[in-house]
């Protein structure tokens, strides 16, 4: 009785927000539409799945009873009948209950990504730009776009910190494990004695926020602008476009400096810090206030490490997974759907376990 009200209650939602959606008062309101948009998009599969899974009920419910009413010679076919029935009842139960783990909240949504250089001075800079050019590559094998917000180079070719957009419907899906400090070990290019070094680089993904979704006071915002600055130091323009936007009720900070127009600076930073106020209310509805944000970064020290790149042996491992590659090269090529499919399939069957 507790699962068939269950089911009828997801039904009856799935049908009252199909209705909201075809209401034209309902469509002026962009924020409304769209939160309906998304809720219509994950019950979806579960009704399509719940239908398929009684009709299969069904279909058993006749497999027996014509085996009860057969012949003796139609008994083994009416056994066969009644055995495939039950193994696609099977399945479409299987397949349901996948469905009604909850979801994430964020699936669907564009992804920000800041990657900066965190324990091992120039090395883990440039480490960082490795990891940069990685998720671009990745981005372009699984079709995704991807608009730079800002990427600050540092002395010998690296970057200090880089942030962008990625563009995709299963770009937070597959990315937002990725969270959490990268362990590099090699040979820096400023060693001179050819002994392996162990470096990091810190790694923070961040749902994005729609406009209508963060409501931003302006009167809660302190924007300082300043000249922009290179490698060094340097000023790298002549006018003062660089802009840093901070919210004052949380003490949010977000500097972007890579356009020449202090206009355009301003909207990435806010874009960035939507998404950045989008995760911690996120959070804190949950009652776990800042907790993914330390688990992906913590202190970005070696010793918090996610995963490890050997360029020695040609080696990485994710060690929440424990997953070994040994074509470090084919993975900073792009190649990282392994590491991936790895970490989504734990996360499925650790959501799966806790549903049970």
């Amino acid at each position: 009785m507790e699962e068939f009200d269950r089911l009828a209650e997801i039904e009856r939602e799935y049908e009252d927000v199909l209705g909201r959606l075809s209401d034209p008062d309902v469509s002026k309101d962009h924020k409304v539409f769209l939160d309906l948009s998304r809720r219509h998009k994950n019950l979806e599969a579960t009704v399509h799945a719940i239908r398929a899974m009684r009709a299969a009920r069904a279909d058993v419910a006749v497999a027996r009873e014509m085996l009860e009413d057969a012949s003796a010679s139609d008994r083994d076919f009416g056994r066969s009948q009644l055995a495939e029935a039950e193994h696609h009842l099977d399945a479409s139960e299987r397949a349901l209950r996948e469905l009604l783990v909850p979801s994430d909240p964020n699936n669907g949504r564009n992804v920000i990504i800041t990657i900066r250089g965190a324990e091992g001075g120039e090395e883990a800079n440039l480490f960082a730009k490795d990891l940069f050019e990685m998720y671009l590559r990745y981005a372009d094998r699984r079709g995704w776009k991807v608009e730079v917000l800002s990427s600050q180079p540092s002395e010998l070719g690296g970057i200090g910190e880089a942030t962008f957009l990625v563009k995709g419907e299963d770009a937070w899906q597959r990315l937002h494990n990725e969270g959490g400090t990268h362990r590099v070990q090699r040979i820096p290019v400023t060693e001179s004695q050819g002994r392996v070094h162990t470096s990091s680089a810190a790694v923070t993904v961040l749902p994005e926020a729609d406009e209508v979704e963060i409501d931003i006071a302006p009167s809660d915002l302190r924007i300082d602008v300043y000249r922009s600055t290179g490698p060094g130091g340097q000023s790298v323009n002549t006018t003062d476009s660089a802009v840093r936007v901070t919210h004052v009720p949380t003490g949010v900070v977000v500097a972007m400096q890579d356009e020449k127009s202090q206009i355009q600076n301003r909207a990435k930073a806010l874009q960035v810090l939507r998404a950045r106020l989008l995760k911690m209310e996120q959070d804190r509805q949950a009652a776990e206030l800042s907790k993914e944000r330390r688990a992906q970064v913590k202190g970005g020290g070696r010793a918090d490490k996610i995963r490890t790149y050997n360029f020695k042996e040609n080696r990485v491992t994710d060690h929440r997974v424990g997953v070994t590659l040994h074509k470090l090269d084919r993975v900073l090529q792009g190649e990282l759907d392994e590491l991936v499919d790895a970490l989504v399939a734990d996360e499925r069957n650790r959501q799966l376990r806790d549903e049970s």
